[in-house]
């Protein structure tokens, strides 16, 4: 008897820990944390940059330098695409790869809905760069704020979004047609989802 209470007793721990297991993080005996990405120079993300948006990219480094101003240096960035459509409410879906300069390259997806005065469709080449980010991993979140759209045919547009004190500042340059002003986010994911909330 005092074997089968002491196996009841195993089996309930076993299974309250199972089910408070996804609260915790998964992290192996012995791993040790990952280190916080290092900032990168205002030349190395224009390179990156003109390199990634060829071109098109002839404001990117007045850009880049008016958010070096505002956040500092960034300790990431993200190349990729995306797509996204609005009539007053709208979704944008993306993928890329992350890049740091001691944290190693993570593949990501984004996706977000939005609302506001906002109509037309877009397909962009994206670069995000990533300030304050404490681990790759805390890139997985949702990141919020506010967006204005102004392409005809081409162009390349900034934004900001925050999330837990990370910024994330998307550079778009894109074709389409589209126009407005939204509210929304985007949610990162280390896998591909449709599911935008």
């Amino acid at each position: 008897m005092r074997a089968a209470h002491s196996t009841r007793r195993e089996m309930l721990a076993l299974a309250a820990a199972a089910a408070l297991s996804p609260l915790t993080p998964a992290r192996a005996y012995g791993e040790r944390p990952e280190p916080r990405p290092e900032p990168m120079s205002g030349d190395e993300v224009v390179r990156n940059g003109h390199r990634f948006f060829g071109s098109i990219a002839r404001d990117l480094a007045q850009g880049v330098e008016q958010m070096a101003r505002r956040w500092g240096r960034p300790n990431a960035y993200v190349l990729g695409q995306e797509g996204s459509g609005a009539f007053v409410g709208g979704l944008r879906y993306g993928e890329g790869v992350m890049y740091t300069r001691n944290a190693g390259q993570r593949r990501v997806y984004w996706q977000g809905p939005s609302l506001g005065f906002d109509a037309g469709a877009n397909g962009d080449r994206t670069m995000m760069l990533v300030y304050n980010l404490p681990s790759v991993d805390a890139i997985f979140t949702r990141f919020g704020g506010v967006a204005g759209s102004a392409y005809l045919v081409g162009g390349l547009g900034f934004t900001e979004l925050t999330a837990d004190g990370v910024v994330i500042a998307p550079i778009r340059a894109g074709v389409g047609a589209r126009l407005g002003l939204n509210l929304g986010y985007l949610k990162f994911t280390p896998e591909a989802t449709w599911n935008p909330f």
